[in-house]
């Protein structure tokens, strides 16, 4: 007789969907498996029916008793934002089996953890002006870097978007299909000054490998066993190289210029629905942390019309 629960037997046909049906990356499925062992271990939970409102209850509170990695020289537990990732591969669990009207607790009872709101990872546009000139454009190393900059600014791409990408671009277009999250594709747009850098680029590259970034004479792996891309880390390396290059003091990343594009976006009067799809948000909630970036047009609004002096004396009997 097997000693693999109901439960987990459920779990294993779970990831399998969230791999093969929903057609999340693996790293997903990787943590969703993380997640829901530790819940299952630590809940000892082996039947559908065994999941309880009590049972999470508990599990949550154990979640907020936890001390990880850092934290524990500090004393520090574990962050709401990450607690609310175990939270929502369980909900996405027992709404895997709510479909399959397998009975169970409802993943509505998962009520996430309130957490603080998002703090963006900003840099000025003067800053910004500084970083995309930061390389030397008379190696090829720095046009590579150039046209990554540019490229990242231009089309909000995520990193690991960036790091996917073929040499086989057609720059005679503006516009190019990117596969994101979940599989779905949406369009990206290239900007004058990302053509330019991308073409002088392309036009000094001497291999022949399908990736259109690559590492570039030290920095070139010792095999061409699995191509010459640079990682999503080489990446971030380039970007925090030429913000110290470019005298930028806070921190700086690939994703710093994703937010760069999506506020420039929003400052310069595109809709917010219009930005979503440009990042491949699947949630709006997700883009309406940029909204701040409005805040100084409704300034200059509310001084236009609220400064102007009136006649209050038809108030005085207020």
């Amino acid at each position: 007789m097997s000693n693999v629960s109901e439960l987990e037997q459920l779990k294993r046909k779970f990831l399998e969907y969230v791999e093969i049906e929903k057609g999340r990356a693996l790293k997903t499925i990787e943590n969703y498996n993380h997640y829901l062992s530790v819940f299952l271990d630590y809940t000892k939970a082996r039947r559908p029916s065994d999941i309880t409102d009590e049972m999470v209850r508990d599990f949550r509170m154990w979640l907020n008793r936890q001390s990880t990695g850092n934290n524990r020289q500090t004393g520090e537990t574990m962050k709401k934002k990450t607690q609310n990732y175990y939270l929502i591969a369980l909900r996405a669990f027992l709404k895997y089996l709510a479909k399959r009207n397998i009975k169970a607790l409802s993943p509505e009872a998962i009520e996430l953890a309130k957490v603080p709101e998002r703090a963006l990872d900003l840099i000025t546009p003067r800053e910004l002006e500084h970083l995309l000139e930061a390389p030397d454009v008379s190696t090829l190393r720095g046009l590579r870097d150039k046209a990554i900059l540019e490229t990242l600014f231009s089309t909000g791409l995520r990193v690991s978007e960036l790091c996917a990408l073929s040499r086989d671009i057609d720059l005679r277009s503006d516009e190019l299909s990117i596969r994101g999250k979940g599989s779905k594709i949406r369009v990206v747009f290239f900007s004058d000054s990302a053509k330019v850098a991308l073409k002088e680029y392309l036009s000094k590259r001497k291999d022949m490998d399908d990736a259109l970034f690559v590492s570039i004479g030290r920095d070139k792996r010792k095999t061409d066993e699995l191509g010459l891309a640079l990682t999503r880390r080489s990446i971030e390396r380039i970007v925090k190289h030429y913000a110290i290059k470019a005298g930028i003091s806070k921190k700086v990343t690939p994703h710093t210029l994703r937010h760069s594009f999506a506020t420039d976006l929003l400052s310069n009067g595109a809709d917010l629905r219009s930005v979503q799809m440009l990042l491949g948000h699947a949630n709006i909630a997700t883009t309406q942390i940029y909204t701040h970036v409005t805040d100084k047009a409704l300034r200059e609004t509310h001084k236009k019309f609220h400064s102007i002096k009136k006649d209050l004396t038809k108030f005085s009997d207020v």
